[in-house]
């Protein structure tokens, strides 16, 4: 077990009242899985991928992470943690500093891990050649690439450290149905390279069914359903999991 989350709980305060965003949530992401958390815009899918990685504090629960627990690690240990877990976001083009180009975007996680030694010109382009980009991009500016190119520079920048764990949150639904398939296609190619466990973050439940092992489906800060993938959209048992697998019949075709 890589991950484990028991109880999580997000709450936040508004106009004198708690707002109770994540409610007693609960799973478990196996080494060298892909585990989808699927739901609605507002289901709290999101939340709880940030407070997996400590990137926003829990309001109760607890989290382990190879069997350290996260939530009671100081600053330098989770510092060192980093390492080993990275997030890609939903918008290509927000999650890119657009006055660095990409030499300095590739080479951000060295310097803020001390290591600018391994910011070499020759293992930038290695990076950029394990998502399908050219060495001679290295000096340009977010804005000259499509979404797909910028999606692929957000992923080169989250392997950088060689993590163990990439929380992908919504990565393809910023583009268009082809350049998403080639992303989506991209992360099975690095997941069997590397050995890497994913969380996979989406509203879609062909893709989610396309790229995961097991799914969580999420509903008003709630888990509703869980379970193997196949399982669960060949025979789903809430009626909310029925309504998200009507509403995207269509499986959209990947090219291997």
């Amino acid at each position: 077990m890589l991950v484990e989350a028991r109880g999580l709980v997000k709450e936040y305060a508004r106009g004198g009242d708690s707002v109770r965003v994540v409610d007693d949530v609960s799973l478990a992401i196996h080494r060298g899985e892909t585990m989808g958390l699927v739901g609605e815009s507002g289901s709290g899918k999101s939340t709880v991928a940030r407070m997996l990685l400590r990137l926003i504090e829990t309001t109760a629960g607890s989290i382990e992470y190879d069997g350290v627990d996260l939530l009671a690690a100081g600053a330098h240990e989770l510092r060192a943690m980093r390492r080993r877990m990275q997030i890609v976001f939903q918008d290509p083009y927000a999650a890119l500093n657009p006055r660095m180009t990409v030499r300095q975007i590739l080479a951000e996680p060295f310097a803020i891990h001390g290591e600018q030694a391994s910011a070499s010109t020759e293992h930038l382009a290695e990076m950029l050649h394990q998502v399908g980009l050219d060495a001679s991009v290295l000096e340009r500016y977010p804005h000259e690439f499509s979404g797909g190119q910028r999606q692929r520079v957000n992923i080169a920048r989250a392997l950088a450290l060689r993590p163990e764990f990439l929380v992908l949150d919504e990565p393809v639904s910023a583009l268009d149905v082809s350049v998403g398939a080639q992303v989506v296609n991209l992360l099975r190619e690095l997941q069997r390279k590397y050995g890497l466990t994913y969380l996979f973050i989406s509203h879609s439940m062909p893709l989610v069914r396309y790229l995961c092992d097991r799914v969580a489906v999420m509903q008003r800060g709630r888990l509703v359903e869980y379970g193997d993938c196949e399982q669960v959209c060949e025979s789903p048992r809430h009626e909310y999991t029925r309504g998200l697998i009507a509403a995207t019949p269509e499986i959209p075709v990947f090219v291997e």
